[in-house]
Parts: C-alpha cells; structure tokens; sequence
C-alpha cells in the first residue's frame, strides 16, 4: 500500500525525512509559503503545497502528517486552521509533533528524560509546552511528540563563521547543550513511523552533550585554524533569541529512541558529525 506523507511547514528537518522517503516509494507532500521554492521541492520528489490550506482536501489519502510549525503566541497555528479535520480523517496511521527539550527548562547541566516535569522558564518553551498540550488533547489522534536537541547538520555548521571570522566562543560557566544532526532526526522519525506507539514522547539528541565553546574550537582545529576569541556571556553582543538559547543548561537522555525505536545513531558525537560535515564539503 503507498504511504503519503503530509509534512506541514517543509523545512530543513523535514526535508532530511522526505530524502529517506521519497526512495522508498512514498508520496510526499509539502507545505510552504513562498512559491519560488516550489520548483526546489519538485526536483527532491516532493509535491508543494501553499500554505495556509484547505485541510480538508489535503488530507485526503494522507497516511503521515508531520507538522514542523512553530507555536505563537495564539496557540498552534495547524491546529488553528486543521483540529476538526484532524480529528476526522480517515487512515491516520501516524502524526509527528515536532517540538524542543526547551520544554524541560533549566536544569543546570542536569540530567532530562522523558518524565522530567516540564518547567519552561521563557516564553518560546511555555509556548512550546502549551502547543504539545494541545496536541494532546486531540482525541483519537495516532499522536507522537519529537522533543529535539539542537539541529545542526549540512548548511547548519560552525565552518562558515569560523571562516569569515564572526564565531565567537561565548563563555557561560556551567553552560551545556545537547545537540541533534539532522540525519538522525530524520531517522528517529521514520523509525516511528514503522513502529507506531500513539501517544509516545521521544527526546532527540546525540549522547554527548557538551559546551558550546568545545565544538567550536574542535571545528576550527578541524580547519587547522586558531579557536576564536573567548567572549564573557556577560559581555557579549547577543540577539534576545540567540542569548535566550543561553537560559537553559542541560543534558537530554536519549535512551528510549534506543531501546524502543532501535535507532543506532549515526552521529552519536559531535566530533564525528563535523568530521563527516567536512569531509562532505570538500569531496
């Protein structure tokens, strides 16, 4: 039977999925809103979709919704526009909720799973605990939620900055992240996809949480160039966005993608991932 995917909002995460699928035989369809990219998403064997859209009509024959719409302050958009249809369709084998281990907080450099409490202390991680709450409370909704780590991956390294000059280590004392390459989120994704299990939460990351500091001076030793400069956090020239990432100190466990999805990381550590970054880029 052909299995149709409708991935609302077909951005870089999405995209990585649709590159497992497409060769698989799945029909998939992905939502934008600029038209220009339409063409872009054809040639990868995606059908384009404008968004916002007639829920109705497209999910029609859909298998798989995947919805990588971020929250605002109103709610979740997609289910603004599409809880009804939602709701109702016919087939739904399965639905991704992509979402953040922002909800779990600051911990500290502490340790999170998937029963950690949710204790956002910013408004993107309420906004993202509310959204993930709304989600829930779809009925009959074959649901899965994707708390991801940060996204890196081709396109989405520290290479290019470190090249023009403009990284910065920035130098918080007890500050850790965890982190999440896009080829193994879009792993985790489809391994769901095969073995559905309504109403799961999986956190999404590698298994070497880390300094932000630490990744940058691998990557410049990585370029045979000298680490940047060591920038206090206090004293640095930061975005709201870029120093709210900075709030929150953690490390996320990602033992239930393993043991109940059996995904085998491709990039368990950021040295290997940046390593097979560069190397692709030069090849």
């Amino acid at each position: 039977m052909t299995k149709t995917l409708l991935s609302l909002g077909h951005g870089y995460t999405a995209r990585a999925l649709a590159r497992r699928l497409v060769p698989q035989g799945w029909t998939v369809i992905g939502t934008l809103r600029d038209e220009t990219q339409f063409d872009e998403l054809r040639a990868a064997g995606v059908t384009p979709m404008l968004w916002p859209l007639d829920f109705e009509t497209a999910l029609e024959g859909v298998s798989h919704v995947l919805s990588s719409i971020r929250p605002d302050a109103d709610g979740d958009p997609v289910l603004r526009m599409g809880r009804d249809a939602l709701a109702s369709a016919k087939g739904l084998e399965w639905v991704g909720y992509l979402s953040t281990t922002g909800v779990y907080g600051d911990m500290d450099g502490g340790w999170v799973d998937e029963e950690t409490p949710l204790d956002p202390g910013g408004l993107r991680g309420k906004m993202r605990v509310k959204a993930e709450a709304e989600w829930q409370a779809v009925e009959g909704l074959p649901l899965h939620i994707f708390r991801l780590a940060g996204i890196y991956g081709p396109g989405r390294g520290p290479f290019a900055k470190l090249r023009k000059g403009t990284a910065r280590r920035i130098i918080k004392k007890n500050q850790v992240f965890s982190r999440a390459h896009v080829a193994d989120i879009a792993q985790v994704l489809e391994a769901s996809m095969v073995a559905p299990d309504a109403g799961r939460v999986y956190n999404v990351c590698d298994d070497s949480p880390a300094p932000p500091q630490d990744i940058l001076s691998y990557a410049a030793e990585l370029l045979g160039m000298d680490p940047p400069p060591e920038v206090a956090f206090e004293e640095a020239d930061m975005s709201p966005m870029a120093r709210s990432f900075y709030s929150d100190s953690k490390r996320v466990r990602n033992d239930r993608i393993k043991k109940e999805l059996g995904v085998d990381l491709t990039y368990p550590n950021y040295r290997d991932a940046l390593k097979a970054m560069l190397d692709a880029e030069q090849t």
